[in-house]
């Protein structure tokens, strides 16, 4: 569990992170939003203890990160891929980790398998593509088996497999009880991994809840055999009906259940019959407008 509690840092009178409070619970994947110099990095570099905080804390299971007798099995983290010798071959990066966090060397060839790096860990890390230095990143953040994973732009540099198979790792991750913090703005890929959306923006929190509830409904879409029957049935209980793309009916200040009643009482077969929700990235662009 993390629990962060009025979190601050100052820049000489430049506060870049202001009052940032929120707790992550074991089992889910929380998406970490915001645009550049919103405060995402800075937060979670304070997490970590890399950055002192101004004011205000940041725990894990009650106690800060720098404070566990072995932080990196209490927290895997990724937060610069770039931040690796690169004259060192990635097996070994990977094995003076393992020694470092007193884990068995055999760890070494399971994770660089997870990560599918097996064929790559004899090779230098200066020929690694950039997806590849993620990957072996994400290695080094599982080495412990932490129950907390924390990353900041993890699928940078993967290509579609690879987002693919990032994002049925941190839900496998929560599945099993873990805890996940995730920053990206790869906004689309966000939206499929994620339970909860934190969004920061002008470092403070906007927005704090689940997906779900963010996106909201923006009306149903409806298709029907008869639809201009049913649109003058929407039209005569007083919704607002747009015809939309292929024949359907975009009924909007309404729910799937409204619908249903009117379609129900008129006699209307329908075909389809779904709630529209917001894209993220519109949810994204409202809450970080200013």
């Amino acid at each position: 569990m993390i629990t962060v509690s009025g979190l601050t840092k100052q820049y000489g009178t430049r506060t870049v992170v202001d009052d940032v409070s929120f707790t992550l619970e074991p089992g889910t994947v929380t998406g970490f939003l915001g645009p550049n110099g919103a405060g995402k990095t800075t937060t979670m570099r304070m997490i970590t203890g890399l950055v002192p905080a101004s004011a205000g804390s940041a725990l894990l299971d009650g106690r800060p990160y720098a404070a566990a007798p072995n932080p990196g099995a209490v927290m895997g983290t990724l937060l610069d891929a770039a931040a690796v010798h690169p004259g060192r071959t990635g097996a070994t990066h990977l094995t003076l980790l393992a020694s470092a966090l007193g884990v068995p060397a055999k760890r070494v060839d399971e994770v660089l398998e997870m990560v599918d790096l097996t064929a790559a860990g004899g090779r230098r890390i200066g020929g690694y593509s950039l997806g590849m230095r993620q990957r072996l990143g994400i290695a080094g953040a599982l080495l412990a088996d932490p129950p907390v994973l924390m990353f900041d732009e993890p699928a940078n540099g993967l290509d579609p497999e690879g987002i693919r198979w990032m994002r049925g790792l941190l839900r496998g991750h929560a599945a099993r009880g873990g805890t996940v913090l995730l920053s990206s703005h790869l906004l689309g890929e966000v939206e499929h991994t994620v339970d909860r959306l934190l969004v920061i923006g002008n470092g403070r929190i906007v927005a704090d809840g689940p997906v779900a509830s963010l996106l909201g409904s923006d009306g149903v879409s409806v298709r029907a055999a008869d639809p201009a029957a049913l649109a003058r049935s929407l039209e005569a209980a007083g919704f607002h009906v747009q015809h939309g793309d292929g024949g359907a009916l975009v009924v909007t200040g309404a729910s799937p259940s409204d619908v249903g009643v009117v379609a129900a009482t008129g006699g209307h077969v329908l075909v389809e019959l779904r709630p529209l929700q917001r894209g993220l990235e519109d949810v994204f662009f409202s809450l970080t407008a200013a």
